[in-house]
C-alpha cells in the first residue's frame, strides 16, 4: 500500500511532494488537525481511533509545512505552519 500511495502523492502535482520516499504509521489521535476546508468550515477530517501512514515536509521558501495523512482509502494532504498552527486541507482525494 505504500508504494501504491507514493505513486499517487507524486502525481498530484505539488513539487516537495515528489521529495517523499517513505512514510511512517501515525496514530489518527496525533495528526488529525483541526484544518480550514475548502468550503470555508473548519473541522478534523480524520479519525482519531485509526493509524495512518504519514509524512511532513517543509514547503519551499516559506515557513510552512505540508503534511500527509494516508490510508487505504484515502490521502488528505495539509499545509501548516509550525506545530500544525493554520492548517489548511488543500487536497482530499480517494487513493
Amino acid at each position: 500500500m505504500t508504494e501504491k500511495i507514493l505513486e499517487r502523492l507524486h502525481s498530484l502535482g505539488i513539487p516537495e511532494l515528489k521529495e517523499i520516499t517513505e512514510l511512517k504509521t501515525m496514530n489518527g489521535d496525533y495528526i488529525n488537525l483541526t484544518c480550514l476546508l475548502p468550503n470555508g468550515r473548519i473541522s478534523n477530517i480524520l479519525d482519531n481511533t485509526k493509524q495512518y501512514l504519514a509524512a511532513e515536509i517543509e514547503k519551499r521558501d516559506s515557513e510552512f509545512c505540508y503534511g500527509v495523512a494516508a490510508d487505504d482509502q484515502q490521502i488528505a494532504v495539509y499545509e501548516y505552519s509550525g506545530g500544525g498552527k493554520n492548517a489548511k486541507l488543500i487536497i482530499w482525494t480517494a487513493l
